[in-house]
């Protein structure tokens, strides 16, 4: 649900005061500015006002900034707890300006924002509720108050708004096709996790977000992985952020894929292939290599390259009881919780790291070091991997184009069959398709007899084939 924030300080006096400007403009002579919302499902046309730049609010609840509130954890609790003083609305001013993937730094497309309200003025309204709280036009306030101006033209909603409304308005207005500036990557999981929340189907959330029910399920699945691994990184001086996953949205797309076409033949191979690439990406590893990683990479490749603090000494129960049931389960196989072990390793240096100067120097440089050698030692692994992947493809490519080759060939029949009922097979043509047919097979038995040392049963038919019609 929705959470509700309540109502600023100044709420009764932006009431009076959009409420006089609301009678003004419809005493004013002229066309009226207006602007169409979404409104419980329905169109609905809002007055346009101008109210000042400095006595509305920016949105606690606004989807835009959602992941990039965890950059200050203190700051971000104290905006959940009083989200209208001046510190947590100067604390959403920063994060409106910081760019979503490092809050630490300014947004690259902020300049151009400001430069374009300076140079040709407010293009489009923003929109208020009668509190004055903004529920579209944060970014657009933030540019203004940086630029000094004295007033922001928005549409006022509704008297009977609600939080929840606040939400779907938002979100209906950001995802319009002509809208400015995408929600980052995080912020946009989010913004589906609270519909799901609200019971809204995932159809209905995949038509508004222009997506698909399985991109949804995915992106819900990697959400939940994010918070798992935030969790494990947990000690008590640091912990990793939502933020810190937002460059990682191809990379996590792709563990997503790999982990449940492995985990349709074995949950504990895609658990290992879950946690070794998570450890990849949280060392910085491009997506190609993230790529290499496969099931038996961590034991075949990465282990005895390893610093031995690195190294997973323990070794998983056989079973697992249930208390109460007096029943045992099996537990995680050995391989599962190595690879956990020396991703919890990495997760928690990484958060150590990304922590800078809130924990000690030598925290720091400690858990630095720890990167360092696992990233040495990763990249050392990578290596060989990728070798063995380019064999394994090279070895593949002449029995997958096999298979293909027999998939048409599957096809033929089918369309021979459509054919005959319909008697429109060309004879001719289709006579010389099979005498080049037969030609390529007398070359394809040439080469497998040159390259199979002992023939199984499909080469050794295809070579007797071949030496009938010699």
């Amino acid at each position: 649900m929705s959470k509700d924030f309540g109502r600023p300080p100044r709420a009764s006096q932006n009431q009076d005061l959009v409420q006089q400007r609301l009678k003004e403009a419809d005493s004013a002579a002229g066309v009226r500015e207006s602007l169409t919302i979404e409104w419980h499902q329905q169109p609905l046309t809002v007055q346009v006002i101008h109210m000042p730049v400095r006595d509305i609010y920016y949105n606690p609840a606004t989807h835009r900034i959602r992941a990039q509130r965890s950059h200050d954890p203190a700051r971000n609790r104290k905006l959940d707890e009083d989200p209208w003083s001046a510190e947590s609305q100067d604390y959403l001013d920063f994060l409106l300006r910081a760019k979503p993937s490092n809050p630490a730094e300014d947004d690259p497309a902020f300049v151009p924002l400001m430069e374009s309200i300076r140079d040709f003025g407010q293009n489009d309204p923003g929109l208020i509720t009668r509190d004055g709280v903004l529920v579209n036009g944060n970014t657009r306030r933030a540019a203004m108050l940086k630029l000094g101006e004295q007033t922001i033209r928005v549409g006022v909603l509704p008297e009977s708004c609600t939080w929840a409304d606040v939400s779907s308005v938002e979100l209906s207005l950001q995802l319009r096709e002509d809208h400015r500036r995408d929600y980052s990557y995080i912020n946009k999981l989010l913004a589906i996790e609270e519909q799901v929340a609200l019971g809204v189907p995932l159809v209905r959330i995949a038509k508004e977000f222009r997506t698909t029910a399985a991109v949804c399920e995915q992106g819900q699945w990697i959400l939940g992985c994010i918070r798992e691994m935030i969790s494990r990184s947990s000690s008590a001086d640091a912990e990793l952020r939502l933020v810190d996953f937002e460059a990682d949205q191809e990379k996590l797309r792709e563990m997503h894929r790999r982990y449940f076409k492995e985990a349709a033949t074995s949950r504990d191979s895609a658990e290992v292939i879950r946690e070794s690439r998570m450890a990849a990406i949280m060392l910085g590893f491009s997506k190609t290599d993230v790529r290499l990683i496969e099931e038996d990479f961590q034991s075949r490749y990465l282990e005895h390259r390893l610093p031995a603090e690195l190294k997973a000494a323990q070794s998983a129960p056989t079973v697992v009881a249930i208390p109460g049931l007096n029943r045992s389960v099996r537990g995680s196989a050995p391989k599962v919780l190595s690879a956990r072990a020396f991703t919890d390793s990495i997760l928690k240096a990484k958060a150590v790291e990304s922590a800078g100067e809130k924990v000690p120097a030598a925290q720091v440089a400690e858990a630095a070091r720890l990167l360092k050698a696992a990233g040495d030692a990763m990249e050392d692994a990578l290596e060989p991997a990728g070798k063995d992947a380019r064999i394994r493809k090279r070895k593949q490519a002449a029995p997958d184009r096999l298979m293909d080759a027999a998939q048409d060939i599957e096809q033929c029949i089918t369309d021979l069959v459509l054919a005959r009922g319909s008697r429109s097979l060309d004879e001719e043509a289709f006579d010389e398709a099979v005498v080049k047919l037969r030609h390529t097979l007398g070359k394809l038995a040439k080469e497998a007899a040159r390259n199979v040392a002992e023939p199984g049963d499909g080469v050794a038919w295809l070579l007797d084939v071949v030496r009938g019609e010699s």
